[in-house]
């Protein structure tokens, strides 16, 4: 019998409560067994200068998950060919894990930019797609509204970003809450986004 497993993509520059509250939601509220947080060393679309090396963000994912013992952090993507593409991870893991199912999971935002990935279709005839709801104003392309490979899971609206979370931090506001206590005891002990 296969596993299905759900594959949560990021930078997680940093991981936050957000993340780990839609990972649990998606391992607690779906038929996923398991979650995997892919960290991704680096997305061509996003400025590195503000990226932390791959190993730290990695240190935190793991830090972040301890206490969820459906979440699991994962580094595969590290050594894959640059720039990556999910469509590649995908095969990969499909390859070295012939037994388990795997399912992206993304917001509701990066669905409606879907159309662009490189070889959707690829994706979407090979695995399901799981859904949390994002606010965002542009629509969804009708090709992915009632689509049978798509599945939609009403996990709660987390509107934090990372970006958000550096710059605070950089101006040396207390956002303590916004991420797990071990993950704000490393970011204090490396002296990161100062």
């Amino acid at each position: 019998m296969n596993r299905k497993v759900g594959l949560f993509f990021g930078t997680f520059n940093p991981i936050h409560i957000g993340h780990i509250i839609i990972a649990n939601h998606m391992a607690e509220f779906s038929d996923l067994e398991e979650i995997w947080l892919v960290v991704t060393p680096h997305n061509p679309l996003k400025k590195k200068s503000t990226l932390l090396e791959n190993h730290h963000r990695l240190e935190m994912v793991y830090k972040a998950c301890e206490n969820f013992e459906k979440l699991k952090p994962s580094n595969i993507e590290f050594n894959l060919e640059q720039p990556n593409y999910t469509v590649k991870t995908l095969l990969h893991l499909q390859e070295k894990y012939p037994s388990n199912q795997f399912c992206p999971i993304m917001g509701e935002d990066n669905l409606k930019s879907l159309h662009k990935w490189k070889n959707h279709e690829v994706i979407l005839e090979n695995h399901s797609i799981y859904v949390y709801p994002r606010i965002s104003g542009e629509k969804v392309q009708n090709q992915f509204k009632d689509h049978p490979k798509i599945k939609r899971v009403a996990a709660p609206v987390m509107e934090i970003s990372s970006t958000f979370i550096r710059r605070a931090i950089s101006e040396g506001k207390n956002i303590q809450p916004m991420l797990t206590p071990d993950v704000w005891d490393y970011i204090k002990l490396m002296n990161f986004y100062k």
